[in-house]
């Protein structure tokens, strides 16, 4: 896992790629969504400024603008580990999970299963239980609810020579737990069906290699990763291939992946996505590690682990709180979204009172309602959700342990 870097983490230099940071509120709302760098913000303006053109042109404008689109889309594999053919963009991970239930909807046979889970955002369980209207059937696989962890062994049973696909994610938006993607996948390819993994609460925190992982669709929403209000989602390139068009009639088959993106991309949106590739490399490059984008999220790990940590211990110790997941900080098995509840208090009130001293926290079931549901905690408002990023400071993390402290008094 991650090691120390070779000298202090350089905190005012990572601050300063983030103008939105210049704000009295410690932000704690990042699994929301990130605040995006500056080279993302840059990179947007001069498109627009420069390019605004549509694409598909003879003249050197509009040559100009697809290059940089497609620059936008050579960063989001990078980001991945994928090729630039494997790539698909769409506004939200949610439209994205839709169409491609619906591209794979006539590749399979009434009767035919698809496996959800209860611990999932229901960006990747809403598209594929819709699909029982069709004769689909949908089987859920349960997390257990003492730990909030999905378990290999519970998936077993549900496994059988009609199920397609298994929809999972990488680490719980409430949870954050991180599940061994590798060997689920690897379990669902040696049963005939394919995977399609929530990336989305993970891959702010820690690089993502589609390849080592072994899945077979895999999305993210770059707005949590310090880029624009984008999403992406991963196909292998034979399956993109046969998954059904959702665009034009006349878009054809054979064109991967436009017939997966109705409405074409956002030009803007996808061309300053080298800024987040670009921050991520200059990271790794300002601390001396090896170059490219693993040592950077070997960085970040490290950094978020030292950040979490003294959160993790005052909620762990605290009587009337409640940890959801592992109360440890260990890289290797969470990320530092912290959820949390208070006994003898709703979250409402709780963030209410935070938020008397500019420490920006959320309470809620964010869109992982059965989570919330199948834990008991829709009476309580849901749940109390402080996430971190690298960016955050200690003084920050100090501020709102101070804030929470005096919360519970």
């Amino acid at each position: 896992m991650a090691t120390d870097p070779p000298f202090a983490f350089d905190i005012d230099f990572v601050r300063g790629h983030f103008p939105a940071l210049e704000t009295p509120w410690a932000l704690f709302d990042n699994a929301g969504g990130s605040v995006p760098a500056r080279g993302v913000i840059e990179r947007m303006a001069d498109h627009m400024a420069r390019l605004p053109v549509q694409l598909g042109a003879s003249y050197e404008l509009s040559v100009r603008a697809r290059e940089a689109v497609e620059a936008g889309r050579e960063a989001a594999a990078q980001l991945l580990n994928a090729s630039r053919g494997e790539i698909v963009f769409g506004p939200s991970s949610t439209i994205l999970v839709g169409i491609l239930a619906r591209a794979l909807r006539p590749l399979w046979k009434e009767g035919d299963e698809v496996v959800v889970t209860n611990l999932d955002h229901e960006t990747n369980i809403g598209p594929w239980r819709e699909l029982e209207a069709t004769g689909i059937h949908c089987r859920e696989w349960g997390l257990r609810p003492e730990s909030g962890e999905l378990f290999l062994d519970d998936l077993e049973p549900l496994l059988n020579e009609r199920t397609r696909l298994v929809a999972f994610t990488h680490c719980s938006n409430i949870v954050g737990t991180i599940q061994d993607v590798r060997a689920i996948s690897a379990r669902i390819r040696e049963a005939g069906a394919l995977s399609c993994v929530d990336g989305v609460a993970f891959a702010p925190h820690r690089r993502v290699d589609v390849v080592e992982l072994g899945v077979d669709f895999y999305f993210a929403s770059l707005y949590k990763v310090y880029g624009p209000h984008l999403a992406v989602l991963f196909g292998r390139r034979e399956l993109l291939e046969e998954a059904r068009g959702q665009n034009h009639f006349f878009v054809s088959e054979e064109q991967v992946p436009v017939k997966l993106e109705p409405g074409n991309v956002s030009y803007e949106l996808a061309a300053c996505l080298p800024g987040i590739t670009a921050y991520l490399e200059g990271l790794a490059q300002r601390h001396a590690v090896a170059p490219g984008l693993s040592s950077a999220f070997d960085l970040i790990a490290t950094r978020e682990a030292k950040l979490v940590g003294p959160l993790l211990a005052f909620i762990g110790d605290h009587p009337r709180c409640r940890v959801l997941g592992r109360p440890c900080a260990d890289p290797a098995e969470r990320v530092p979204t912290v959820s949390f509840t208070v006994e003898g208090m709703r979250s409402s009130e709780v963030v209410e009172r935070l938020e008397k001293h500019r420490v920006a926290v959320r309470f809620g079931h964010f869109y992982a309602y059965r989570v919330i549901d199948t834990l008991g905690l829709m009476e309580c408002d849901g749940a109390v959700r402080a996430s971190l990023l690298h960016y955050n400071t200690e003084d920050e993390v100090q501020r709102l342990i101070g804030a929470l402290e005096g919360a519970l008094t």
